[in-house]
């Protein structure tokens, strides 16, 4: 019977062993694997804004959007850091570089008052930036079920 090649060097049983273990490698990277899983939904950038419903609504495809948000609140953010209505317009052109065919998308909470959105998207087509979508999210069949109008109550009727 022939032994491994590490027996047969001077009858010695306690010679080096030059393979690697790679139960323990594989064990780390597992577990950075989930580490990395569990952490990367919480690294998502920007503020949290309540997009409206909109069922005619396309998705857009871009890779480095850049997004103008309008909170609930009436603050303005350009990617997740808050700006102002001046700083706007510079931190955009900055970001847009020389491609003027960029798009640039505003985002505004459904509870934020219309015409504080409606004022920054007019900032920045004054300014020259006329590529502008507006995102919502897409309304589902089930939501747009579960919406009810009222009905005014006729002469003689009890308000329901």
């Amino acid at each position: 019977m022939a032994l491994p090649a590490r027996y047969k060097k001077n009858n010695d049983l306690y010679q080096p062993l030059a393979d690697i273990n790679v139960t323990p490698l594989v064990d780390v990277m597992l577990v950075l694997l989930i580490i990395f899983m569990v952490t990367a939904p919480l690294l998502a950038k920007g503020v949290k804004v309540n997009l409206p419903q909109a069922s005619a609504a396309q998705p857009l495809n871009q890779k480095d959007p850049i997004v103008v948000s309008v909170g609930k609140d009436g603050k303005v953010s350009l990617g997740g850091d808050n700006v102002t209505m001046e700083t706007l317009i510079d931190g955009i052109r900055a970001m847009i570089g020389g491609d003027t065919s960029r798009v640039v998308h505003v985002r505004g909470d459904t509870e934020a008052v219309y015409g504080e959105v409606v004022g920054v998207m007019d900032k920045l087509a004054t300014n020259g930036i006329t590529h502008i979508a507006i995102m919502t999210n897409s309304r589902s069949s089930k939501t747009g079920a579960l919406l009810k109008t009222r009905e005014a109550p006729t002469a003689g009727s009890a308000p329901k």
